[in-house]
């Protein structure tokens, strides 16, 4: 009787709060992420003044001077979580392969879908490779959606203090003040060997794209 009270208590939580962690014994775990079909976009974005993406069909200029496939990385500082400036040359990850996810925003459901994807379906790529995400949110911002989503496989970087980053990268879109979404695959020597910027914002990029490249990376060496 008692293990039939609890199978039944379960299934009114579950109903009663829509928790989606529910298993069908009647016990409940903790929520994880629910992916949605965001649409993957295909081919690539040029970076840089001249260049535009799109947001929901309306295009937005680039700003910067934007980096290609085959260029080394540029030398650019960011703010970490804990405040302090590092830079993207010598992040943790530094002589080994590095993914590279940039979103315009952590608060939008594309980004936080860019991010668990790249924290959670990397197919133990996070073993072997840094996971890097890089976005204009406050340090603040990307520490408490971290710790809500309980990442812990992927070094969050802002680039609030003024878009250094997406100037020097050409990913910075001015009027809205956030970093066009991209994302790129850097190799030991820190020479960028994959990228996409997609061409329209409401986007994900090809991150299976991103890790079968990081793999081969990981292959050669």
């Amino acid at each position: 009787m008692r293990a039939a009270h609890r199978t039944l208590l379960g299934a009114i939580v579950c109903l009663v709060f829509g928790l989606t962690g529910c298993g069908s014994t009647g016990g409940f775990s903790e929520t994880s992420f629910l992916y949605k079909n965001f649409t993957i976009a295909d081919g690539s974005a040029m970076a840089g003044e001249g260049h535009t993406v799109l947001f929901k069909g309306t295009p937005l200029p680039l700003s910067g001077t934007g980096i290609t496939v085959g260029e080394p990385l540029r030398e650019v500082k960011l703010t970490q979580t804990d405040l302090t400036l590092i830079s993207i040359l010598d992040t943790k990850g530094k002589g080994k392969v590095r993914i590279i996810s940039i979103v315009p925003s952590l608060d939008t459901k594309v980004c936080e879908q860019q991010t668990h994807y790249l924290s959670e379906r990397n197919k133990g790529l996070d073993k072997m490779v840094e996971l890097v995400t890089v976005s204009i949110d406050t340090p603040f911002a990307q520490k408490r959606f971290a710790e809500e989503a309980h990442i812990t496989n992927v070094t969050f970087l802002s680039d609030y203090r003024g878009a250094e980053f997406g100037k020097a990268y050409g990913l910075f879109l001015k009027g809205p003040h956030i970093l066009a979404r991209t994302v790129m695959v850097i190799d030991t020597h820190n020479h960028v060997r994959h990228l996409q910027i997609t061409p329209e914002l409401a986007q994900l990029p090809d991150l299976d794209e991103a890790f079968a490249v990081a793999k081969s990376l990981i292959t050669a060496n």
